[in-house]
């Protein structure tokens, strides 16, 4: 659990910036919004993220709230989740949404697309096994699509399984009709987006901040 307590001082503000990327001034933004969530207190629990507006048609709302207390996302080799997370914890996850800046090296580059990839992977591995499903990953496209309007369950759940099938056939190659298809693997999930720029796109705005503009 972070350390913070009440406003971080200077030290621990460059510590935190040398960790996640944000600015001295970034994070003193990000700790302000973390006190109005936490009613100015030291720690913040799901109830709270709960309450944010911009958050309640979000059809991921519930894994974009449970990625905050996933061990997985600030703690190394952690599995399980937490209660409530501190400030540093919230800060660590928030950058996981920053933009990479301009000025780094390749190496550097593929290791922020990595993590943020992971990221992803984390929050559709629902179960924590190291594998996205056919159901975790249907459950997903499901909320997508029929929270929409556009399409009814049945329809969005067709869609869901024939997109699963075709993903099972770019990485396990074409199966046959009574074989299981247990999810793909963290590696598998890279070589399906390989080439797909995520270092960018992969924001958020449900603070109140656009991190589009809040993370560059």
């Amino acid at each position: 659990m972070g350390s913070f307590q009440s406003l971080p001082d200077d030290h621990q503000y460059r510590t935190l910036s040398q960790k996640t990327g944000f600015s001295l001034e970034q994070i003193g933004i990000l700790h302000n919004r973390f006190k109005q969530l936490s009613q100015n207190e030291d720690t913040l629990r799901r109830d709270d993220l709960k309450t944010i507006q911009d958050l309640e048609s979000n059809p991921i709302r519930s894994q974009i709230i449970e990625a905050f207390f996933d061990k997985r996302n600030f703690q190394k080799d952690a599995t399980g989740s937490v209660q409530e997370i501190g400030f540093e914890e919230f800060l660590t996850v928030m950058s996981y949404f920053r933009a990479p800046a301009h000025q780094i090296t390749e190496e550097q580059r593929e290791e922020i697309r990595r993590a943020k990839l992971r990221f992803l992977f984390n929050m559709h591995d629902t179960d924590n096994d190291g594998t996205i499903t056919l159901e975790e990953y249907r459950h997903v496209v499901e909320e997508l699509l029929s929270r929409s309007g556009a399409l009814g369950r049945e329809t969005a759940k067709g869609i869901a399984d024939a997109a699963m099938l075709e993903v099972a056939s770019i990485t396990v190659g074409p199966m046959a009709p009574d074989e299981f298809y247990e999810g793909i693997t963290f590696e598998q999930f890279l070589k399906i987006l390989k080439g797909v720029e995520i270092e960018t796109r992969m924001h958020i705005r449900f603070l109140n901040m656009d991190t589009t503009v809040l993370c560059k």
